[in-house]
């Protein structure tokens, strides 16, 4: 594994001694994006978009992952068992699928709905968290993009991992690599809340790409112009040939930002002795705060005030195994949600196995739930936004439009029942403490509120095309009773007791003919002019079947059929 520079004074270390020390950090990155496709919604290369990216062959970096289920048994390992297990068999189903060893077919698709697709040309990072901090290379563990049949999300998943980092730069590390853009800029250029520097290398360590998160003038020009964010050089690169949907270049497969620009982050953190970290340490870990300025308090000062964090430990942490004793003693588990950080001891075996303990846990069974919620959340915001923008796009004036709207209501009432029963868990597993942290993410990410509102707006906009469906199908009928009623005067008047008018029965064929043209026109135009004013004519009948109107009011109600306004 690459290794961190080391400094023999940190930047960030505490004034009364030495930080403690990280010897292993693994930081996990899971983004969130709504792509935007240019194909209709039934179609099947809307319900399957990694379709176009596995078709680009060698114009794309991406491979679609074939995991230990599809793969060679000889790399399906106990650490693969321990998660399929971990999980409840409908869980497993949206995860693995059923005979996922035919899934390279196109018939699979259904039956496996989340694809993995894999880079593997980055294999490093350096990265420079403040001015002050030494630059660090990381090894870059995987770099993975998660698809799902029929949902217009995608996933962006960067895992690194570094040795022997001391605790402030971790902290500030975790604060600032997740970033999509800055969110400001200091008097002299510096980007605010991001890395001061970032570089993608390759296995020879050649820089592939570099941020240019110091541009500002780029990115507020890019805001100015399509009133979206730019999104920074270096995770546009990771993305290509993904694109930016407001962005000026050609991409089949373009993407939007659903969620805020700080990526939601899972964290390994293994360091000596857990219990020598102070509650701030903990605080600043669990709410990924970064180290902030610390030469300026001591080690136990907080970052937030007191009253605020008062309830710290029960809202955010999971310490059923924080305790002296266990097969991994004095590891904590923290989650805020947006966050899921594990701390434990480096000395201990079980804690840092990669096959059976903590870390494998971590990087399985841990990392799908934090998957999961976290692609619940963005199909939710997802549906959100279509309704709203269905609702923006729909002109009162234009039938055309008018009939787009109720067929995108439609599509997404349909998309929503099917996200219900494909995707939709409350609890994923039985297993006590992946079922607790579940449940603080769920909790924290107020999915559960979300849902609920989200159902609500589509059933409201699926119940008025209900009523207004019943509203045109009333006014037919209306208009039909109107038609028959008076069409019932004539045809009562000329056919009573079997009368013909006029006895052409052995007229010659053109008399018939020219007799059948004249009175056809004429009852065809009645008839439509009956249809135009059925609703005043129906206004009528409702008035003359009114026993407590008078007789002249029913005459001004006759004509007002032919009047500007109905009475």
């Amino acid at each position: 594994m690459l290794q961190a520079a080391r400094h023999p004074q940190a930047p960030g270390a505490e004034p009364d001694g030495p930080p403690l020390t990280v010897h292993h950090l693994r930081q996990v990155l899971l983004w969130p994006l709504r792509l935007i496709s240019t194909a209709a919604d039934d179609s099947e290369q809307r319900r399957a978009p990694w379709r176009l990216l596995r078709d680009m062959g060698e114009a794309s970096p991406w491979r679609e992952q074939f995991d230990e289920f599809t793969g060679d048994a000889d790399h399906f390992h106990e650490r693969h068992y321990n998660e399929f297990v971990a999980f409840l068999p409908y869980v497993q189903r949206f995860l693995y699928g059923e005979g996922r060893a035919g899934r390279q077919g196109d018939a699979a698709s259904e039956r496996s709905p989340m694809r993995v697709f894999r880079r593997h040309d980055i294999a490093a990072v350096r990265v420079q968290p403040r001015p002050g901090d030494p630059p660090l290379t990381l090894q870059v563990v995987h770099i993975d993009l998660y698809f799902f049949y029929g949902v217009d999300i995608v996933l962006l998943n960067v895992e690194v991992a570094g040795d022997e980092l001391p605790l402030p730069l971790a902290e500030e590390l975790m604060y600032r690599f997740g970033r999509a853009y800055p969110a400001g800029w200091y008097a002299d250029g510096r980007p605010q809340h991001s890395l001061t520097q970032c570089e993608w290398l390759d296995r020879e360590g050649r820089v592939l790409v570099s941020s240019d998160s110091r541009d500002r003038d780029a990115f507020l020009a890019h805001v100015a112009e399509h009133r979206a964010p730019r999104i920074a050089a270096h995770w546009e690169y990771v993305l290509a040939p993904l694109v930016n949907h407001h962005s000026a270049r050609e991409g089949a497969l373009r993407f939007r930002q659903i969620e805020y620009y700080r990526m939601p982050m899972m964290a390994y953190v293994a360091v000596d002795d857990p219990a020598a970290l102070t509650r701030s340490d903990f605080v600043r870990l669990g709410l990924v705060t970064g180290a902030g300025d610390t030469a300026q308090h001591t080690d136990r000062a907080l970052p937030y005030a007191d009253a605020h964090l008062a309830d710290f430990e029960q809202r955010y942490c999971y310490d059923r195994f924080w305790a002296a004793t266990g097969a991994a003693p004095r590891t904590r588990y923290l989650c805020s949600g947006l966050s899921l950080v594990v701390v434990g001891d480096a000395r201990n075996e079980f804690y840092r196995c990669r096959d059976r303990g903590v870390l494998a846990q971590f990087r399985h069974q841990h990392f799908l739930l934090f998957l999961i919620a976290h692609f619940q959340k963005a199909t939710l915001l997802m549906a959100s936004d279509q309704l709203a923008e269905a609702l923006m796009a729909m002109d009162l004036t234009s039938p055309e439009s008018i009939r787009r709207f109720k067929r995108r209501i439609r599509i997404a009432f349909v998309a929503f029942l099917s996200f219900t029963h494909r995707y939709w868990f409350h609890e994923v597993s039985e297993q006590a403490h992946v079922k607790a942290l579940w449940r603080m993410c769920r909790e924290h990410l107020q999915i559960d509120p979300l849902y609920a509102e989200v159902k609500e707006r589509i059933d409201d906009m699926n119940g008025y095309l209900d009523a207004d469906a019943l509203r045109r199908q009333a006014n037919t009928v209306v208009r039909l009773t109107v038609v028959t009623i008076f069409g019932l005067i004539g045809t009562v008047t000329t056919g009573f007791l079997g009368m013909n008018l006029f006895a052409e029965s052995d007229a010659s064929w053109l008399t018939k003919t020219a007799v059948f043209t004249v009175v056809f026109v004429p009852t065809i135009a009645l008839t439509f002019y009956t249809m135009v004013k059925s609703k005043r004519l129906s206004d009528f009948l409702d008035v003359v079947s009114d026993e407590r109107v008078s007789t002249w009011n029913k005459l001004r109600a006759f004509g007002a059929v032919w009047g500007h306004h109905a009475e």
